[in-house]
């Protein structure tokens, strides 16, 4: 635990399979879910994380059925609604990342109450990628940058990496330095692609459902005994 990671990015992938292989209904493999991923945040803030980043709904998720859709959308409503509070007792800082093209009404403004609630605290930063994908997120970036040329804002020479960099959805925080992907995936499947060039990856062989505390402090146990090496 010498070398703690400052920031954590997390897949949290295998409700559905989790809930199949107990023959339930794939909602509740994600309710349970998130009341894992309320467990970790908790944990990770008590330990000293600075920034935990998990991959919640992906803009390819989209293509899953309108029930499930309609239904993972209706527990982020109540998700959000729950877990500021308990984040505000926690101190943690919660964000949401992604774009808002195609959220509910309803869900956008549970977001804005969920970070304004959430917006002085000072422990763990707590960043929910919500409609994320990491291909729109660089191309927004680039549009971004371009429109800034068009209105002779920046140079065309002044584009550099730290330009994109300030241009992505976490300009406001340092690239994760360990990223965990569960269910015994290994693929990014469209997740922080910029940002972990140089990270550390963990990929467990176990649902997210069944991701504990024990498997937190193992992860960063062995990226702690990793000789992380940049751009070799």
């Amino acid at each position: 635990m010498e070398k703690k990671p400052q920031h954590i990015a997390i897949i949290l992938d295998g409700n559905r399979s989790w809930a199949k292989a107990k023959g339930m209904p794939a909602t509740d493999g994600h309710k349970y879910g998130a009341k894992v991923l309320e467990d970790i945040s908790k944990y990770a803030n008590e330990i000293g994380i600075k920034y935990l980043t998990v991959y919640a709904f992906s803009t390819e998720n989209w293509k899953r059925s309108k029930q499930e859709v309609n239904l993972l959308m209706s527990l982020f409503e109540s998700y959000l609604d729950n877990y500021s509070k308990e984040a505000l007792k926690e101190n943690i800082k919660v964000n949401i990342i992604g774009t808002r093209q195609g959220l509910s009404k309803k869900l956008i403004e549970k977001i804005d109450k969920c970070e304004s609630i959430t917006k002085h605290c000072t422990g763990l930063n707590m960043n929910i990628a919500l409609n994320y994908g990491s291909r729109e997120e660089l191309v927004n970036a680039m549009k971004n940058i371009a429109t800034y040329i068009k209105l002779e804002k920046m140079d065309i020479e002044d584009i550099s990496e730290e330009c994109i960099t300030n241009n992505l959805y976490t300009s406001h925080m340092p690239d994760p330095d360990l990223v965990i992907r569960t269910s015994g995936q290994q693929r990014l499947s469209n997740f922080l692609m910029w940002q972990v060039a140089y990270a550390e990856f963990l990929f467990l062989d176990k649902h997210w459902p069944d991701f504990g505390k024990e498997d937190l402090d193992s992860a960063i146990a062995e990226y702690s005994r990793r000789n992380r090496k940049y751009g070799v």
